[in-house]
């Protein structure tokens, strides 16, 4: 005995084949599930791409960044005026005027005891300073940019220490000054040190910093990091005259414009770094 093929309806009320419906179901539904695997394939695909792509720019940055200190001229990394709107004391508005350049040299003698150590797991390949006044010529600051060795694991590692020991912070390690003779900066030593700032980045081998005092070559026993003097109520000499921006302001902007460099090409003329 055999039976014919179950019978079920369409939409307009017509007989057809049940086992029609079910495999044009069937087939619709691998179609959907090749369709469904291929875009879900393509969506992985493309996102694999778009990080492949951006940790490839991202190590392009760094690497850029390596040959800035001879590639790029110093007025592009250490420009002769620096406006810093807002820099002041209560959002006040501030103006450096570059008053030395010190020639690019490597790391020997460039720091403290305490502060070398510190970034000895990065090392030097080249150091850059500027001495800067402001336009009352009462305050000093030297600005630098340590260009390391370092890759970019090593420049996350020393920023994660920097961060958790608060080492910006510690009186012992200040960067040390650039005095230069015949300018308002001629005094400005070790012993005028008065505020200072550290910056450790992460995307691209360099430390920036900068510290400020007095131009009057006065004597600071308590310096004080720009962090606690620019602090709100922060009463000491050091915060009230506002050296504690002096320092922050200028590093920001340098290092602004380093970041700037990173992303533009290489001017050619003279008054290069090298």
């Amino acid at each position: 005995m055999s039976f014919g093929e179950p019978e079920g309806y369409d939409e307009n009320a017509r007989p057809r084949p049940l086992g029609m419906r079910a495999g044009a179901r069937t087939a619709a539904v691998a179609v959907c599930l090749v369709l469904g695997l291929g875009l879900i394939g393509g969506a992985v695909t493309g996102s694999w791409l778009v990080g492949d792509s951006a940790a490839a720019g991202e190590k392009d940055s760094f690497t850029a960044a390596e040959a800035l200190w001879h590639s790029v001229p110093v007025d592009q990394l250490f420009p002769p005026t620096v406006q810093g709107r807002g820099a002041g004391p209560g959002g006040a508005d501030r103006t450096w005027t570059r008053i030395a350049v010190a020639p690019d040299s490597g790391c020997e003698d460039a720091f403290d005891p305490l502060l070398k150590k510190a970034l000895a797991p990065v090392g030097c390949r080249r150091l850059l300073r500027a001495t800067y006044t402001d336009a009352t010529q009462s305050h000093v600051t030297t600005v630098g940019l340590l260009f390391t060795k370092a890759d970019a694991t090593g420049m996350a590692a020393l920023d994660t220490r920097f961060t958790k020991e608060r080492l910006g912070d510690r009186a012992d390690l200040m960067p040390r000054t650039y005095p230069a003779k015949g300018t308002a900066a001629a005094d400005f030593g070790s012993g005028q040190r008065a505020s200072w700032a550290i910056s450790v980045l992460t995307d691209a081998p360099v430390v920036v910093y900068a510290v400020s005092g007095w131009a009057d070559g006065r004597a600071v026993d308590e310096p004080q990091s720009a962090t606690a003097a620019m602090q709100s109520g922060a009463t000491t000499p050091v915060a009230q005259a506002g050296l504690g921006h002096e320092a922050q302001g200028l590093a920001d902007r340098v290092e602004r414009g380093l970041r700037k460099a990173v992303g533009s090409p290489a001017t050619e003329g003279t008054g290069k770094t090298s």
